[in-house]
């Protein structure tokens, strides 16, 4: 199974993450958003954070989720390519994501994502679980 695809969206880019259940679901969407902004082939798990987010639902969960790592991304510099999700319920995510300081000799910087947007805001269960988030760029 694929961890994400990039969906095209007018202005805008769309991210659909899958995964066998909602904490790979929401890894594959960060990881996902993080392959938009940088390629994370060289990208070392030197720098870790953990990260304690909470909202009123799951689809709301996955745009502060996401909204959290642009912001350290934004503040620290950091891009991340790990994301471990540790626990997770309707309204409350933590997980320990690493990476590494973005270095302009080795890191090429692609897309520059603003937010994710609560804009075709989806997060499907059935036969695993599908979650879809537009990005402004």
């Amino acid at each position: 199974m694929a961890r994400f695809e990039v969906i095209d969206h007018t202005a805008d880019v769309g991210i659909i993450a899958y995964g066998g259940d909602l904490k790979e679901a929401f890894a594959n969407a960060a990881y996902g958003m993080f392959s938009l902004i940088a390629d994370l082939e060289g990208v070392s798990e030197m720098v870790c954070r953990d990260i304690d987010v909470q909202a009123p639902d799951q689809e709301a969960l996955l745009v502060a989720w996401l909204n959290e790592l642009l912001y350290l991304f934004d503040v620290d510099h950091i891009i991340f390519s790990k994301f471990e999700i540790t626990g997770l319920s309707t309204n409350r995510l933590q997980a320990k994501v690493c990476g590494e300081k973005i270095d302009t000799s080795r890191h090429e910087l692609k897309t520059a994502v603003k937010a994710a947007t609560y804009h075709m805001l989806k997060v499907e269960k059935g036969n695993g679980v599908k979650v879809q988030v537009i990005l402004d760029i």
